[in-house]
C-alpha cells in the first residue's frame, strides 16, 4: 500500500555554481502512472465520485484505518469517497475469492459487475466474502468505497482458490519458449515468458528423443523461466523439450511446441566383443594368418585391431577395417598373441579395447607315434617302458589300457582308460588287480598344440601281454553280513584302510590278510569297531582281505571280503 500523501506545490532551492534552481511539483489532481498489478487510487470530496478527484495516486493493496479524521489533506472528515481501479492479466482465470470489509459502504465490481454490496452507514465494521469465477485474460477490479459519518476503515483482497475438487482450470501454455544449444559445452538452455496465473506453482520441462514420446515424469522441474540440460547426451541425434506449467491444485496445461535440438556426437560406441582368434599353418609351410573374429556394433563404421605378445602388455596397432574380422599375417607360428579390438563411428569416437583375446597360430605338424613299448606284468599290475619321443614341443603322453578285438591277425587294441604322463618320463606303474587276464597297452605322443601322433599318424602299436594270477586259492563266501571296503590310499601309496558295517549282535570283528605263501588267509588282528589300518602291508603288491563277525557265543559269521593294490 502506497499510504496517501499530502501533496502542495513545494519549491526546492539548490545551490549549483552560484545559480539557483527551482523544481516545482505536479498539482495534487495529477493523474499518476500505476503499473499492474498496483491500484490506481481516487479521492473525492463527496460519497458520489463526481467532479475531479481531489488526489489520485497508486496503492500496492487495499487496507486503510483513517478512524475520524481526513484520509488526505483538502478531504474532510465525513462524506467522502476512495475508488480503486486496477487492470490486470488473470492468465487462465478460474475460482477466485473477493474479500471486503468497510465501515461505512463498500462495493466491489469485476468488469462493471457488482459482486459485493455493502452500501450503508453503519457504526462498526461490515464484512462479506464471496466466491466468482474470473474468465481468462484481462480484467479490471474496481472498489468504491465510502464514509457518511463516524470512523473510516476499509479494506479488499482478491485470491485464487485452490484445491483439486474446486480449482479443475489448467494454467496457459508457457509463451515464448525457445532453446539454443552449446556445441562447446553439449548443454541446452532453455527460456520462456512467465505465466499470469496467481496460483502458479512452477514449470515441468519435458524431453524426449527424435521418435519416441515424452515420458510419464518430467526432466526437470522449476519455478524460474529458465533451465540448463547440462546431462543431454552428446550421440549426434536429435532431442525435442517442451514446457508445462503447473498451479497449486495440481493442474498441468499442456505442452508448448517441441523445440528441437541436434546433438553433437561424442558418445563413443560399444565396446566390441571378440569371438574367436584362429589360424593355420598353410601347405607350403607359411602361416597364412592369424583371424581376429567379433561381433558387430551398432553405430561403428570401422574397427581397430591391436596386439601384445602378453595378456597385460602394450598393445599396438596393428590395422582397421570395416569388416568383422582381421587376418594378421605377422603372426608367427606356435608363437601366442592377444589381441584387443575397438569400434569407431562415423563422428570418430573410438570405444574402450575389448577383453584381450589369446591366439596362436596351430603347427598342425604332431609328434612321431610312440615306440619301444613294453608292458611287465607285476603282482601290482604292469611296469610299462617306452623310448623318448623326439617331439621337442611334446606337453605329455596318454597310457591307454584295453582289450583286443576282432579276429586272429587282423586284432585292434581298444582303450578303455587313459592316464597322463609327464613328457620327462617314459616309464608308468600301471596299478591294477591282476587277475591272469590277456590285455593290451598302447602310449600316444601329444604336443603343446594338441596333436595327437595316434590320430595324425595311427594306429599306434600295441603291446599285448597276460597279467599274473594273484587271486587266493580260498574263494570268498557270498552270504555275509559283513561288506568290507579296502582303499589303498592315493595312487597306491598306502597304507591299507579298511571299512565295514556294523553287524547286529557282533562282539566285535576279527581281519584276515591273504598269505600267498601259506595259501591260506591269515589272522591279522580282532577289533570292536567297524575300522582297520593295515600299515604292515608290503608294498609293490596285491592284498586280499576278509573280514568276520564274532558272535557272542563265540563263532565267526561268514567272511567279507575286498582287496587294495600297493605301488612299488
Amino acid at each position: 500500500m502506497i499510504p496517501a500523501r499530502r501533496t502542495t506545490a513545494t519549491a526546492v532551492v539548490l545551490a549549483a555554481s552560484a545559480a539557483l534552481l527551482s523544481v516545482v511539483a505536479p498539482p495534487a489532481s495529477a493523474a499518476p502512472a500505476c503499473a499492474s498489478p498496483v491500484y490506481t487510487r481516487q479521492f473525492f470530496a463527496n460519497t458520489t465520485f463526481s467532479g475531479t478527484p481531489k488526489k489520485t495516486d497508486c496503492d500496492s493493496g487495499i487496507y486503510e484505518q483513517w478512524g475520524t479524521g481526513a484520509p488526505a489533506t483538502g478531504l474532510p472528515k465525513d462524506n467522502f469517497g476512495v475508488r480503486w481501479t486496477l487492470t490486470r492479466d488473470f492468465g487462465s482465470g478460474g475460482p477466485f475469492s473477493l474479500a471486503a470489509s468497510a465501515q461505512d459502504g463498500i462495493r466491489v465490481y469485476l468488469d462493471g459487475t457488482r459482486k459485493v454490496d455493502l452500501w450503508k452507514n453503519v457504526s462498526r465494521t461490515q464484512s462479506k466474502t464471496v466466491a466468482v469465477t474470473v474468465p481468462p485474460g484481462r480484467h479490471t477490479l474496481r472498489i468504491d468505497y465510502v464514509n457518511w459519518t463516524g470512523g473510516a476503515d476499509v479494506s479488499f483482497g482478491y485470491a485464487p482458490r485452490t484445491g483439486a475438487d474446486v480449482d479443475k482450470v489448467k494454467p496457459l501454455v508457457p509463451a515464448g519458449v525457445s532453446v539454443t544449444y552449446d556445441k562447446a559445452t553439449g548443454q541446452a538452455r532453455l527460456g520462456w515468458a512467465k505465466n499470469k496465473e496467481m496460483d502458479l506453482a512452477g514449470y515441468r520441462v519435458y524431453r524426449r528423443l527424435k521418435g519416441k514420446p515424452f515420458g510419464a515424469e518430467p526432466l526437470a522441474t522449476r519455478t524460474v523461466t529458465s533451465y540448463t540440460d547440462t546431462a543431454l547426451p552428446q550421440t549426434g541425434e536429435t532431442y525435442y523439450y517442451e514446457v508445462r506449467a503447473f498451479d497449486r491444485s495440481g493442474n498441468e496445461s499442456a505442452g508448448t511446441a517441441d523445440q528441437p535440438v541436434t546433438t553433437v556426437d561424442r558418445t563413443a560406441p560399444a565396446v566390441p566383443v571378440i569371438t574367436g582368434a584362429t589360424g593355420e599353418v598353410t601347405a607350403e609351410g607359411g602361416t597364412g594368418g592369424l583371424e581376429v573374429a567379433w561381433d558387430g556394433v551398432t553405430g561403428a563404421v570401422s574397427y581397430r585391431v591391436f596386439r601384445s605378445p602378453a595378456e597385460n602388455g602394450t598393445y599396438t596397432p596393428l590395422g582397421s577395417t570395416d569388416k568383422l574380422s582381421y587376418l594378421d599375417t605377422s603372426a608367427a607360428e606356435s608363437a601366442v598373441y592377444y589381441y584387443r579390438v575397438s569400434a569407431v563411428d562415423a563422428a570418430g569416437n573410438e570405444s574402450a579395447r575389448s577383453a584381450p583375446q589369446r591366439g596362436k597360430i596351430w603347427d598342425n605338424d604332431p609328434p612321431a607315434l610312440v615306440t619301444g613299448l613294453t608292458a611287465t606284468p607285476a603282482e601290482y599290475g604292469f611296469h610299462l617302458n617306452w623310448d623318448k619321443n623326439p617331439a621337442t614341443d611334446l606337453k605329455y603322453y596318454t597310457v591307454h589300457r584295453g582289450e583286443l578285438v576282432g579276429d586272429d591277425g587282423e586284432q585292434v587294441c581298444y582303450g578303455v582308460s587313459t592316464q597322463y604322463v609327464s613328457p620327462t618320463e617314459t616309464s608308468y606303474t600301471y596299478l591294477m588287480r591282476p587277475e591272469g587276464e590277456e590285455v593290451c597297452f598302447f602310449v600316444d605322443a601329444v604336443d603343446d598344440d594338441g596333436n595327437s601322433a595316434i590320430r595324425w599318424n595311427g594306429p599306434a602299436p600295441a603291446v599285448i601281454t597276460t597279467e599274473l594270477d594273484m587271486t587266493p586259492g580260498v574263494p570268498t563266501p557270498e552270504n555275509s553280513p559283513v561288506r568290507l571296503n579296502a582303499t589303498a590310499g592315493e595312487e597306491g601309496a598306502g597304507p591299507v584302510a579298511l571299512g565295514w558295517n556294523a553287524v547286529p549282535g557282533a562282539t566285535g570283528y576279527r581281519i584276515y590278510r591273504w598269505n600267498p605263501g601259506t595259501g591260506a588267509y591269515e589272522k591279522l588282528t580282532d577289533t570292536t569297531g567297524t575300522s582297520y589300518e593295515d600299515g604292515g602291508a608290503p608294498k609293490g603288491t596285491t592284498h586280499f582281505y576278509w573280514v568276520t563277525a564274532l558272535q557272542a557265543d563265540g563263532t565267526e559269521s561268514a567272511a567279507g571280503g575286498d582287496w587294495a593294490v600297493l605301488a612299488p
